[in-house]
């Protein structure tokens, strides 16, 4: 080794560009009472340093392959797969608890329908108010069952359901359940 130069080892940079990327990756993938999300963020996000690396690597054909098998699977292949899955309508019952007062069963039937799915029947009644550390009680409660009928994706609606502001709990129900 020659004083004042600097060996790279190219083999140790993919290295740390790996484990890196692995660990952001991993902050960005979310499980919601089974719901995935951040997954296609995380994998691009390794995709594009995958690219970043070959074309620093002095493989720009391969880069550019890399993006564009990325474009034709992620714009491409998803909608084809979604068009010959032919999803047929659905019947789903869910079963959401939320804070009452403050408008939030307007904003969940809201949701359903922008996610797909026709609301056929709403059944609401007061739910038990979790109590605080305190021993003191929450907040009032209503605990409303949703029968619905549309094609959308019921995982998709619970994580939609979920995020609405004043939801407590999402879940669903088997269509016999009373």
């Amino acid at each position: 080794m020659v004083p004042g130069q600097v060996v790279v080892d190219p083999s140790r940079v993919a290295a740390q560009i790996v484990s890196g990327l692995g660990f952001i990756g991993a902050g960005l993938i979310f499980v919601q009472r089974g719901s995935v999300r951040g997954l296609t963020t995380a994998a691009t996000i390794w995709l594009t340093a995958a690219i970043g690396a070959a074309a620093a690597a002095g493989l720009p054909l391969l880069a550019v392959l890399c993006t564009a098998g990325h474009f034709t699977v992620l714009y491409g292949l998803t909608p084809l797969a979604r068009r010959l899955s032919g999803r047929q309508p659905a019947n789903a019952v869910l079963s959401c608890t939320y804070i009452d007062g403050r408008g939030v069963l307007r904003d969940l039937l809201r949701t359903c329908t922008a996610s797909g799915w026709a609301v056929t029947r709403v059944e609401t009644r007061p739910a038990t108010a979790a109590l605080g550390p305190e021993g003191e009680a929450g907040p009032p409660l209503v605990r409303v069952r949703l029968e619905l009928h549309g094609e959308g994706s019921e995982t998709g609606l619970i994580a939609a359901l979920d995020d609405v502001e004043g939801v407590v709990e999402v879940g669903s129900e088997d269509l016999d359940d009373d």
